[in-house]
């Protein structure tokens, strides 16, 4: 799908949170003996263990802090503003992977666009149509976005492609994983903010075609032909300058979900994701290792929007069954997709408070 460079990389909080309450599980008894040997020394003068560092990794370590005297009982995971329903998602990705392969010029394709807009059509919807020129010559594409107006004045958009590339056109590659789970996703997200009244930003649905190269050799000029159309006309008509963030959804619903940090992501738009991810006690999922990734939120991040790239890769192991026909329903997971779908809500959520 697209160049990558992948790098492991421990997650440093995570080492550290689960490190220190085992060291703060060792301490506090201690402190309790000691407190009861010598009513004049408070709790916070006991020394702080250092944590070792873990092998392999590259994080400087900090002293834990001291551990208060009476440990608190953990609150239990939050849970997200908006109710997923993963198991719908994967219904409604089992509806467009049965269309077949959807690369463009196919009557399956045209198919996926009227199932998206047919789910849609209570909803404010604009269709983006423009012609691209691709090594296969002139193809139409067409971008969905649908609007749920919010209360204060910006835009959080979550987008998904849901074509197939053309350069497989000649195997049966119906992308279960790759543009049909996440346009499935965004139809359940409409689905939570369909008739509510938003108190935060308004939130833009974008389903964006024209993602995948069309030759097979990924290029500047061969890919994101979609969100290139319409980054430069949301920059023409001011829109732009409205968006507090961009959350791109690719490929989230492998069972082994293990979302890269993408560092051509904002970072702090990719430490929200993952606080929203810790609060729900979904961080194991997350960033554990670091790349950078050639995606859809590209073209939006070089007009100096704030964005993230929500990618679970490599897809299978090293990477066997991306782009091939082993990428289909049997390899999702409805768990991943409950993960996936409940962190971009609480996300949402966050972005909205700040």
């Amino acid at each position: 799908m697209r160049f990558r460079v992948i790098r492991v990389a421990c997650n440093a909080r995570g080492i550290l949170k689960t490190m220190n309450a085992r060291i703060a599980f060792a301490v506090i008894p201690c402190l309790a003996l000691l407190l009861a040997c010598s009513e004049s020394k408070p709790a916070s003068a006991a020394a702080s263990p250092v944590a070792a560092p873990a092998a392999g990794s590259t994080a400087t370590q900090q002293p834990a802090a001291a551990p208060p005297a009476q440990p608190q009982t953990p609150a239990g995971p939050a849970r997200p503003a908006m109710r997923f329903n993963a198991e719908r998602t994967m219904q409604y990705t089992r509806e467009i992977v049965a269309f077949g392969p959807r690369y463009n010029g196919t009557a399956a394709l045209e198919k996926v666009r009227q199932y998206l807009l047919a789910h849609l059509k209570d909803d404010q919807v604009e269709q983006d149509s423009f012609t691209a020129d691709t090594p296969a010559g002139k193809q139409h594409m067409v971008n969905i976005i649908a609007k749920f107006p919010g209360s204060k004045d910006g835009i959080i958009v979550v987008a998904s492609h849901y074509e197939t590339n053309y350069w497989l056109r000649n195997i049966h590659f119906v992308g279960a994983n790759d543009g049909a789970c996440t346009s499935a996703m965004l139809l359940e997200l409409a689905n939570q903010l369909r008739g509510r009244k938003l108190e935060g930003y308004s939130v833009w649905l974008v389903w964006d075609d024209g993602e995948e190269s069309v030759s097979g050799q990924w290029s500047d000029a061969d890919s994101l032909y979609g969100t290139k159309h319409l980054a430069a006309k949301w920059q023409q008509d001011g829109t732009i300058k409205k968006i507090k963030g961009l959350f791109i959804a690719d490929m989230l619903g492998g069972s082994d979900l293990h979302v890269l940090r993408d560092t051509n992501s904002t970072p702090w738009l990719e430490d929200l994701v993952y606080q929203a991810a810790s609060d729900l006690g979904y961080q194991s999922h997350f960033f554990q290792e670091s790349g950078a990734e050639e995606d859809d939120h590209l073209p939006f991040a070089r007009m100096g929007v704030p964005v993230s790239d929500l990618i679970s890769v490599p897809f299978g192991y090293n990477d066997a069954y991306h782009h091939t026909v082993e990428d289909t329903l049997d390899k999702l997971s409805t768990r991943s997709l409950q993960i996936s779908g409940e962190t971009v809500t609480e996300a949402i959520r966050l972005l909205n408070q700040r």
